[in-house]
């Protein structure tokens, strides 16, 4: 395949010759501010692996509110992670950087857009929306109520589990279903649809709402597939994507046990 020549024509003409200069090359003047335990700083992580993209980590801390001071609102004013730099970008919102990412460097790693035709990309697009409006607003409360509260001390609250699993159940029928004609969601290969989904479904793996996903088979080999790639796993493992060090809890010195950084399958199996 001609990269220069397909660089060529999916780039505008300001971002051709510069990606073509890339072509070959990790490229290094990514800054990426964020938490290594963020979903939405992973999904960017994953994006950056796949490509085989270097960048540098910028950690923000959650914990003491450095996300809701000047310093960071002058680059989100939303005050959420994380924020993605590419010289004079400055893009926040995961999956727009991820979008971002994965078009500039479409001729590298993994191709994450299907952009033969204007039915493949329709179809990619719609798989992001559903991905963004329908699992994800289920699929993020249970994560909140079950992974993220025990970590600041606070109880779950197990009406709102049950209450999100009922509605998370419906879009996963509808997912069983899909896949049942397609290998993945959008198409037959992995693509930006399935990443957008990771981030949840790691931290769901581990709590009590993974039998949703077991009791529906093609969603479990999907789900199985999707979070044994080596890219993912290296963005789930803080060591490697993140700190270079083993990081420390403030408080007990212990270091963190957290999901993906084992290395067992969702099912307690040895993964291959």
């Amino acid at each position: 395949m001609d990269y220069r020549r397909l660089v060529a024509k999916l780039m505008p003409s300001r971002k051709r010759e510069a990606e073509v200069k890339k072509l070959g090359k990790r490229y290094i003047g990514y800054k990426v501010h964020g938490h290594p335990f963020s979903t939405a700083t992973r999904r960017v992580l994953a994006v950056l692996l796949e490509k085989g993209l270097l960048y540098e980590p910028i950690t923000v801390d959650l914990k003491s509110g450095e996300n809701k001071r000047e310093a960071f609102l002058s680059l989100n004013p939303f005050g959420q992670v994380p924020v993605f730099e590419d010289e004079n970008v400055k893009l926040f919102e995961s999956r727009a950087i991820t979008q971002y990412i994965a078009y500039l460097h479409s001729a590298r790693g993994t191709q994450l857009l299907s952009l033969e035709s204007d039915e493949t990309l329709a179809t990619l697009t719609m798989w992001m929306e559903i991905e963004a409006h329908q699992f994800d607003p289920f699929a993020s409360r249970l994560t909140s109520e079950q992974v993220i509260k025990p970590l600041y001390g606070l109880e779950t609250d197990h009406t709102v589990v049950k209450e999100n699993e009922a509605g998370l159940e419906k879009v996963l029928d509808v997912y069983e279903k899909r896949l049942g004609e397609s290998r993945f969601l959008a198409c037959n290969t992995f693509s930006l649809v399935d990443l957008h989904h990771l981030p949840n479904l790691q931290y769901l793996l581990e709590t009590p709402t993974k039998r949703l996903l077991e009791n529906r088979p093609r969603v479990r080999m999907w789900v199985d597939e999707i979070t044994g790639r080596e890219a993912w796993k290296m963005a789930c493992d803080q060591e490697k994507s993140w700190f270079g060090k083993q990081r420390k809890d403030d408080t007990t010195g212990k270091a963190f046990k957290m999901p993906c950084e084992q290395a067992k399958s969702w099912f307690g199996k040895q993964r291959k």
